[in-house]
């Protein structure tokens, strides 16, 4: 894996390939449309990268202080989302 400078939703665009099932290809146009599909990737993909990162801080902090509450969980999620928008970005992911 390749290091970038890049945190999560940042740098410029690079194209990828990308496989879908037709039907999950189809419901995004419809939900989107043609114009938008890119963008609806990108944003689901990156919500996704975040929660990954997010659990990976939790389950860190759970194996050294033991287990959260739900509430908790999501007090952090508030927290972390707050301070990496104040910083510019999410981390790289890895």
């Amino acid at each position: 894996m390749t290091e970038t400078p890049y945190s999560i939703g940042a740098g410029p665009a690079t194209r990828v390939s990308l496989s879908l099932p037709e039907g999950t290809a189809e419901a995004i146009r419809q939900r989107v449309g043609k114009r938008e599909f890119s963008a609806f990737i990108t944003a689901a993909v990156e919500r996704e990268l975040r929660g990954q990162i997010l659990d990976e801080y939790l389950a860190d902090y759970e194996r050294r202080q033991g287990p959260i509450s739900a509430a908790e969980q999501e007090r952090a999620r508030q927290v972390f989302d707050g301070v990496f928008a104040e910083e510019g970005g999410w981390p790289v992911a890895g």
